[in-house]
């Protein structure tokens, strides 16, 4: 049985699951599995905000290591 997490989402982990249903929308859109398989792969804007996305959800805003 899986165990659910309590805690509120922040701001960030939001944005992030925002970013998600973008990203996983444009690869459906365009019948790719992932973003590798696409034309625009290095200069995708929404793919770039995703990693930014996924780096805010790990740092919480802070510059610097992250804490895994």
């Amino acid at each position: 049985m899986q165990e659910i997490d309590s805690k509120e989402k922040d701001r960030f982990e939001v944005y992030l699951d925002q970013m998600v249903v973008k990203l996983q929308s444009c690869q459906k859109d365009k019948n790719h599995k992932s973003c590798s398989a696409c034309d625009l792969y290095f200069t995708c804007e929404l793919r770039s905000e995703y990693v930014k996305a996924v780096y805010g959800s790990m740092s919480k805003g802070d510059t610097g290591g992250f804490e895994f």
